[in-house]
Protein backbone atom coordinates (compact mmCIF):
# COMPACT_ATOMS: atom_id res chain seq x y z
CA UNK A 1 0.00 0.00 0.00
CA UNK A 2 2.86 2.70 0.98
CA UNK A 3 4.32 1.47 -2.16
CA UNK A 4 1.18 1.91 -4.21
CA UNK A 5 0.89 5.89 -2.83
CA UNK A 6 5.07 6.65 -3.38
CA UNK A 7 4.38 5.91 -7.17
CA UNK A 8 1.04 7.84 -7.13
CA UNK A 9 2.52 10.52 -5.10
CA UNK A 10 5.53 10.55 -7.37
CA UNK A 11 3.26 10.32 -10.53
CA UNK A 12 1.15 13.45 -9.22
CA UNK A 13 4.53 15.70 -8.97
CA UNK A 14 5.67 14.42 -12.65
CA UNK A 15 2.41 15.75 -13.79
CA UNK A 16 2.85 19.02 -11.66
CA UNK A 17 5.86 19.05 -12.73
CA UNK A 18 5.32 18.81 -16.79
CA UNK A 19 2.25 21.10 -16.31
CA UNK A 20 4.35 24.16 -14.93
CA UNK A 21 7.20 23.43 -17.45
CA UNK A 22 4.25 23.69 -20.40
CA UNK A 23 1.91 26.68 -19.90
CA UNK A 24 -1.48 26.11 -20.92
CA UNK A 25 -5.40 27.39 -19.85
CA UNK A 26 -7.79 25.30 -17.79
CA UNK A 27 -9.55 23.79 -20.35
CA UNK A 28 -12.85 23.96 -20.20
CA UNK A 29 -13.69 19.81 -19.79
CA UNK A 30 -11.98 20.29 -16.77
CA UNK A 31 -13.92 24.00 -15.30
CA UNK A 32 -14.78 22.36 -12.19
CA UNK A 33 -11.38 23.55 -10.96
CA UNK A 34 -12.52 26.98 -11.66
CA UNK A 35 -15.58 26.31 -10.24
CA UNK A 36 -14.61 25.31 -6.68
CA UNK A 37 -14.20 27.37 -3.45
CA UNK A 38 -10.93 29.33 -3.76
CA UNK A 39 -9.46 29.60 -0.74
CA UNK A 40 -7.91 32.33 0.80
CA UNK A 41 -7.91 34.10 -2.99
CA UNK A 42 -11.59 34.80 -2.20
CA UNK A 43 -14.11 37.06 -3.78
CA UNK A 44 -13.93 39.40 -0.37
CA UNK A 45 -10.34 39.64 -0.59
CA UNK A 46 -10.51 40.10 -4.36
CA UNK A 47 -12.61 43.13 -3.81
CA UNK A 48 -10.46 44.11 -1.09
CA UNK A 49 -7.63 44.43 -3.18
CA UNK A 50 -8.96 45.52 -6.38
CA UNK A 51 -11.30 48.61 -4.87
CA UNK A 52 -13.87 48.46 -7.62
CA UNK A 53 -15.82 51.67 -8.17
CA UNK A 54 -18.88 52.92 -9.70
CA UNK A 55 -18.90 53.43 -13.80
CA UNK A 56 -15.35 52.31 -14.04
CA UNK A 57 -14.04 50.56 -16.93
CA UNK A 58 -12.76 46.74 -15.73
CA UNK A 59 -10.94 43.83 -17.53
CA UNK A 60 -10.73 40.56 -16.42
CA UNK A 61 -8.02 38.09 -18.03
CA UNK A 62 -9.32 34.41 -18.08
CA UNK A 63 -12.50 34.74 -16.13
CA UNK A 64 -13.01 31.15 -16.14
CA UNK A 65 -17.05 30.17 -15.93
CA UNK A 66 -17.42 33.74 -14.01
CA UNK A 67 -16.34 32.82 -10.22
CA UNK A 68 -15.36 36.32 -9.79
CA UNK A 69 -16.78 38.44 -12.75
CA UNK A 70 -20.67 38.00 -11.73
CA UNK A 71 -19.24 39.77 -8.26
CA UNK A 72 -16.92 42.98 -9.87
CA UNK A 73 -19.50 43.49 -12.59
CA UNK A 74 -21.99 45.09 -10.94
CA UNK A 75 -19.62 47.34 -9.23
CA UNK A 76 -18.75 48.77 -12.00
CA UNK A 77 -19.68 50.13 -15.29
CA UNK A 78 -18.41 47.84 -17.52
CA UNK A 79 -16.40 44.39 -16.91
CA UNK A 80 -14.92 42.90 -20.15
CA UNK A 81 -13.93 39.46 -20.01
CA UNK A 82 -11.12 38.23 -21.98
CA UNK A 83 -10.48 34.40 -22.36
CA UNK A 84 -8.68 32.68 -25.19
CA UNK A 85 -11.51 30.03 -24.72
CA UNK A 86 -15.13 30.19 -26.52
CA UNK A 87 -16.58 28.00 -24.13
CA UNK A 88 -15.55 29.73 -21.14
CA UNK A 89 -16.74 33.01 -22.19
CA UNK A 90 -20.17 31.39 -23.21
CA UNK A 91 -20.59 30.00 -19.99
CA UNK A 92 -19.92 33.39 -18.30
CA UNK A 93 -22.24 34.98 -20.16
CA UNK A 94 -25.13 32.40 -19.60
CA UNK A 95 -24.49 32.44 -15.63
CA UNK A 96 -25.42 36.40 -15.85
CA UNK A 97 -27.94 36.50 -17.71
CA UNK A 98 -29.27 34.05 -15.42
CA UNK A 99 -28.85 36.11 -12.91
CA UNK A 100 -29.68 39.67 -14.34
CA UNK A 101 -25.89 41.14 -15.00
CA UNK A 102 -26.12 42.43 -18.18
CA UNK A 103 -22.68 44.74 -18.53
CA UNK A 104 -20.30 42.41 -19.98
CA UNK A 105 -18.64 42.19 -22.73
CA UNK A 106 -16.50 39.48 -23.80
CA UNK A 107 -13.77 38.87 -26.51
CA UNK A 108 -11.80 35.73 -27.13
CA UNK A 109 -8.26 36.66 -27.98
CA UNK A 110 -5.00 36.14 -25.93
CA UNK A 111 -3.18 37.86 -23.39
CA UNK A 112 -0.17 38.20 -24.92
CA UNK A 113 -1.41 40.94 -27.46
CA UNK A 114 -4.63 42.11 -26.34
CA UNK A 115 -7.18 43.62 -28.66
CA UNK A 116 -7.62 47.06 -26.38
CA UNK A 117 -6.51 50.72 -27.08
CA UNK A 118 -4.08 52.14 -24.77
CA UNK A 119 -4.95 53.56 -21.75
CA UNK A 120 -8.57 52.04 -22.05
CA UNK A 121 -9.28 50.70 -18.35
CA UNK A 122 -9.24 52.08 -14.84
CA UNK A 123 -8.43 48.74 -13.54
CA UNK A 124 -7.56 45.06 -14.83
CA UNK A 125 -7.47 41.68 -12.71
CA UNK A 126 -6.49 37.96 -13.04
CA UNK A 127 -6.93 35.20 -10.77
CA UNK A 128 -4.53 32.13 -11.31
CA UNK A 129 -4.20 33.46 -14.86
CA UNK A 130 -0.67 34.87 -14.88
CA UNK A 131 1.37 31.78 -14.92
CA UNK A 132 -0.82 30.00 -17.49
CA UNK A 133 0.26 32.62 -20.09
CA UNK A 134 3.50 31.47 -22.07
CA UNK A 135 4.93 34.30 -21.90
CA UNK A 136 3.29 36.27 -18.64
CA UNK A 137 6.03 38.75 -19.16
CA UNK A 138 4.59 39.90 -21.93
CA UNK A 139 0.94 39.99 -20.55
CA UNK A 140 2.28 42.04 -18.20
CA UNK A 141 3.21 44.52 -20.66
CA UNK A 142 0.11 44.39 -21.96
CA UNK A 143 -2.10 44.94 -19.32
CA UNK A 144 0.07 47.91 -18.50
CA UNK A 145 -0.62 49.19 -21.87
CA UNK A 146 -4.25 49.16 -21.73
CA UNK A 147 -4.69 50.74 -17.90
CA UNK A 148 -4.81 54.49 -17.70
CA UNK A 149 -2.06 56.27 -15.98
CA UNK A 150 -2.99 55.55 -12.60
CA UNK A 151 -4.42 52.42 -12.62
CA UNK A 152 -4.17 49.42 -10.94
CA UNK A 153 -3.63 45.68 -11.83
CA UNK A 154 -4.43 43.08 -9.66
CA UNK A 155 -3.23 39.25 -9.75
CA UNK A 156 -4.17 36.61 -7.79
CA UNK A 157 -2.06 33.72 -7.27
CA UNK A 158 -2.32 30.36 -4.83
CA UNK A 159 -0.30 28.08 -4.02
CA UNK A 160 -1.05 24.12 -5.04
CA UNK A 161 -1.87 25.38 -8.59
CA UNK A 162 1.19 24.31 -10.58
CA UNK A 163 1.36 27.87 -12.58
CA UNK A 164 1.33 29.65 -9.23
CA UNK A 165 3.44 32.75 -9.02
CA UNK A 166 5.11 33.88 -6.20
CA UNK A 167 5.30 37.31 -4.69
CA UNK A 168 8.72 37.61 -5.62
CA UNK A 169 8.48 36.63 -8.87
CA UNK A 170 5.55 38.96 -9.77
CA UNK A 171 7.75 41.74 -7.77
CA UNK A 172 10.44 41.50 -10.43
CA UNK A 173 7.94 40.36 -13.32
CA UNK A 174 6.16 43.74 -12.47
CA UNK A 175 9.12 45.84 -11.96
CA UNK A 176 10.42 44.94 -15.38
CA UNK A 177 6.64 45.77 -17.09
CA UNK A 178 6.75 49.31 -15.75
CA UNK A 179 4.44 48.89 -12.82
CA UNK A 180 5.18 49.06 -9.26
CA UNK A 181 4.11 46.31 -6.76
CA UNK A 182 2.10 48.60 -3.95
CA UNK A 183 0.80 45.49 -1.62
CA UNK A 184 -0.22 41.98 -0.97
CA UNK A 185 -3.56 41.15 0.43
CA UNK A 186 -3.89 37.89 1.79
CA UNK A 187 -0.52 35.51 2.82
CA UNK A 188 1.90 34.73 0.44
CA UNK A 189 0.46 31.34 -0.46
CA UNK A 190 -2.84 32.56 -1.55
CA UNK A 191 -2.17 36.30 -1.79
CA UNK A 192 -3.67 39.21 -4.32
CA UNK A 193 -0.36 41.07 -5.65
CA UNK A 194 -1.95 45.25 -5.73
CA UNK A 195 0.29 46.84 -8.87
CA UNK A 196 -0.09 49.90 -10.43
CA UNK A 197 0.56 51.86 -13.68
CA UNK A 198 2.34 55.09 -12.18
CA UNK A 199 3.73 56.73 -14.98
CA UNK A 200 2.76 57.30 -18.77
CA UNK A 201 5.92 56.70 -20.67
CA UNK A 202 5.05 53.55 -23.37
CA UNK A 203 6.70 50.06 -22.83
CA UNK A 204 7.87 48.41 -25.72
CA UNK A 205 5.73 45.53 -26.89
Amino acid sequence: MRRLLAVAAAALAAVALWWRKHPSACPYSQRFWVQAPHPFITRARLLEALQPRAGENVLEVGPGTGYYALTVAPLVGRLHLLDIQQEMLDHTLRRAAATGVDNLEPRRADARSLPYADASFDAAYLVTVLGEIPDPDAALRELRRVLRPGGRLVVGELLGDPHMVGERTLRRRAAAAGLQFERRVGPRFGYFGVLRRTDTSPVDR
